[in-house]
């Protein structure tokens, strides 16, 4: 009986084949194969918002294949990701191969090791219409929004605009926080800091209360003097000294958001990287001796629940690596936030006791630094608190009150693995030396500080996300792409780590929200997936709820349409000095589709442009090495004599000339291993390939071409005293074609194509 199992991605259909066996033919989708199309709206509003669904115009070959495959099949599985996205993906494969909606043909992996896939095919079901209502009611919905009011920006400020249900409503977010940064008034402030000493010890304090015993207040550089004048030869006595312990709790393992705002605190990835190389990770990845393998679990969640299967391994881990006493004595159990969906456990190693380092040979630099935060996110998460011992001191001056407060780690618990990383940075621990009430310090210095209000911080992506996902704007898969559209639409920059709103930015959310305020409001977005959610859940009718959204919707805009009737918004451009040299005009600032320019605004009189000379300075300072800071190396450049240096690159370290620009010469980094070139005799070296997959080749090169994939070990053949490898199977082959132990590589099998046919 043969067995066809469909899959979205052809990684996770290589990893998914290895544990099914021979029995089952394992094929992918490569995503959705039906969709609305691009030309029109697809959408026949008058005839209950009817979607007009076709087959994908690059997906006919894949489809083809698909039938072909599922006609010979006795049974197919369809085994979309287990979300909205991939029961959609799910319902509309039944369509196209003929299969049945009664049939119990769908199949889900949490995570794919080879339980998970097991488990999944044995517990097939029908496939969940609740589910695909809602991925088609969001469809639709923001089909509509988008093929309405995308014309409208077009007529009312320039061509090529989009709008949507949640990037305009994130696009506002980052807008209004501008404006409260624009319409800010700093006020002055004044601090009084005291440094004094107990013998050698040094104890920072600060003015906290005034000779009322209330909260100091200091608003002019005046009432500072006046401060110091009292301070003037004043005793510093110690009058209180508090003394506690503090329990600091582990962060929970990662949801979808989390995971994007960690990254890119600590990794400096966009949400987009993330949750790319998260699904690669998912997938799986081939690693040595165990061919490819999933490594976490199901990247788009928004529950904190954990298997016990996992949270044991775990524990075991914990008591065998770091002892008794850093696994707490019951079980740390994470409360779900209110709202979530809770289908998938959170985000967690697939095997927790497969440490990163276990891995890192295996994996790309991005793909190992993704799965050591995931994987000690999740070990920290099961370990004992972080307990530390608290002082806090008060110290009177002349009446006035001073304090001073610090702490030291009794055990560290959890941090001893994890730190969760934060928006801003914490002041280090201070720790105090033991004081007793009434004794007295030695004042070493005194000093005031002036200071303004701060305006509010603008968003990083992580912040970003973190207020989408507090506001309830958009799920945990859409959150990448939500914050991506509006930065590739250039409604708003990056600079740095935060986000800027464009003057195009600003214009369109002012247009937005002028008049269609409830598209960029945030309690209306958040209804909306509430709604969603509801149509999941079997509670709501799909065209019901678009009914109730586009009845308000229209009407609102064939209002904006005759309010704005014959007007267009001009967008306000940045004048420079540079002066156009066919015209005499001053040049201005235009943004196109490979970044900023100079264009002259006579335009179309004159249509003179030239590029932005100061900020491509710029960009190419920010993308030189820095040759001062590289490491050395000891290598010469065979080009111009100058010293090679240790770079950092997209797939890890290499070899660069220190006299870059100037050379651009570029080498990878060999390592030595024990092996010896069958053909030559030379030394085998370790290399990377482009993909950052490691291989072994002659130190000769391309003069002598062996190359390999196999590991060389130390070993030698008994036949006839070469190198022997070792294969990711975990077989010891001799490479020497000439010897009779010669083994030789398993070959891929090519597709054979019918040229005629082409």
């Amino acid at each position: 009986m043969s067995k066809l199992v469909i899959l979205e991605s052809p990684a996770k259909a290589k990893t998914v084949k290895k544990y099914l066996g021979a029995e089952y033919e394992v094929m992918a989708c490569m995503g959705h194969i039906r969709d609305l199309p691009k030309s029109t709206m697809g959408v026949d509003i008058e005839n209950d918002f009817e979607p007009k669904y076709i087959e994908m115009r690059d997906k006919k070959e894949v489809i083809k294949k698909l039938r072909d495959a599922a006609q010979k099949a006795d049974c197919v599985y369809l085994a979309g990701d287990p979300d909205r996205e991939g029961e959609a993906i799910s319902w509309h494969l039944c369509y196209i191969l003929g299969l049945s909606i009664d049939d119990k043909n769908r199949v889900t992996f949490n995570e794919i090791t080879k339980k998970g896939v097991e488990e999944g095919i044995k517990n097939p079901r029908k496939i969940d219409l609740d589910l695909v209502d809602a991925q088609q009611a969001r469809r639709v919905l923001d089909r509509i929004v988008g093929y309405k009011l995308s014309p409208f920006l077009w007529k009312k400020v320039k061509s090529g605009l989009s709008a949507g249900r949640c990037q305009s409503a994130a696009l506002k977010i980052v807008v209004d926080r501008e404006k409260e940064i624009r319409a800010f008034k700093p006020e002055e402030y004044w601090t009084v800091d005291a440094v004094l000493n107990k013998g050698r010890s040094k104890i920072e304090a600060h003015l906290e209360k005034d000779k009322d015993d209330k909260k100091i207040k200091i608003s002019n550089e005046d009432e500072a003097k006046s401060v110091l004048n009292d301070l003037n030869n004043a005793e510093y006595k110690v009058t209180e000294v508090k003394k506690g312990t503090r329990k600091k709790q582990p962060a929970p393992p990662f949801i979808t958001s989390t995971l994007q705002q960690e990254a890119s605190r600590k990794l400096n990835f966009n949400s987009q990287k993330t949750m790319r190389v998260a699904q690669m990770l998912y997938e799986g990845v081939e690693l040595q001796d165990m061919g490819a393998t999933g490594l976490i679990t199901y990247m788009r969640t928004d529950s904190l629940r954990i298997s016990e299967e996992a949270r044991a391994v775990g524990n075991q881990f914990i008591l065998s690596n770091f002892g008794d006493k850093y696994l707490p004595e019951k079980p740390r159990y994470f409360k779900t936030k209110k709202g979530a969906q809770d289908g998938h456990e959170a985000i967690r190693p697939t095997n927790p006791a497969l440490t990163p380092a276990q891995v890192k040979d295996s994996l790309t630099l991005d793909q190992y630094k993704l799965y050591k935060l995931v994987w000690e996110r999740f070990i920290a998460s099961l370990m004992e608190v972080c307990v530390q011992n608290t002082v806090s001191v008060d110290i009177d001056a002349n009446g006035y009150t001073f304090k001073a407060s610090g702490y030291s780690v009794k055990f560290d618990g959890f941090t001893k693995l994890y730190v969760e990383g934060k928006d801003e940075t914490e002041e280090s621990a201070k720790s105090l030396p033991e004081l007793e009430v009434g004794e007295v310090l030695n004042l070493k210095e005194l000093t005031p500080n002036q200071h303004f209000t701060q305006p509010p911080a603008r968003f990083t992506e992580a912040s970003l996300i973190k207020a989408l996902e507090e506001s309830g704007i958009g799920r945990p898969s859409t959150f990448a792409t939500t914050v991506t559209t509006i930065v590739k639409r250039n409604y708003v920059e990056r600079e740095k780590k935060t986000l800027i709103p464009t003057s195009l930015g600003e214009v369109i959310t002012d247009l937005l929200s002028e008049l269609f305020p409830e598209i960029v409001d945030q309690k209306f977005t958040a209804k909306v997936e509430t709604e969603l959610d509801n149509v999941e859940s079997g509670d709501e009718q799909w065209k019901l709820m678009l009914g109730k959204f586009y009845k308000g919707f229209d009407k609102t805009l064939k209002s904006a349409e005759q309010k704005t009737d014959g007007t267009k918004v001009k967008i306000p451009v940045i004048e420079t000095d540079v002066v156009c040299d066919k015209c005499g005009r001053k040049m201005v600032i235009k943004t196109g589709k490979f970044g900023k320019f100079l264009a002259c605004p006579g335009f179309p009189e004159c249509k003179n442009t030239m590029p932005i000379e100061e900020e491509n300075k710029k960009e190419n300072e920010a993308k030189r090495p820095d040759s001062k800071k590289a490491e050395e190396t000891n290598e010469v450049c065979d080009k111009c004599g100058a010293k090679m240096v240790v770079k950092m690159g997209r797939y890890g370290k290499f070899l660069a000339c220190s006299n870059y620009p100037d050379c651009k010469n570029i080498k990878p980094i060999t390592v030595e291993t024990p092996g010896i070139c069958p053909k030559c005799g030379s030394k085998i070296i370790q290399l990377k390939s482009k993909r950052g997959y490691k291989y072994f080749a002659c130190e000769k090169g391309k003069e002598c071409g062996f190359m390999t994939w196999d590991t060389p070990i130390a070993d030698k053949c008994e036949k006839c005293g070469n190198t022997l490898y070792k294969r990711r199977g975990g077989a010891i082959v001799c490479n020497n074609e000439s010897c009779e132990n010669y083994v030789e590589p398993p070959k891929k099998e090519t597709k054979k194509t019918n040229k005629k046919t082409k």
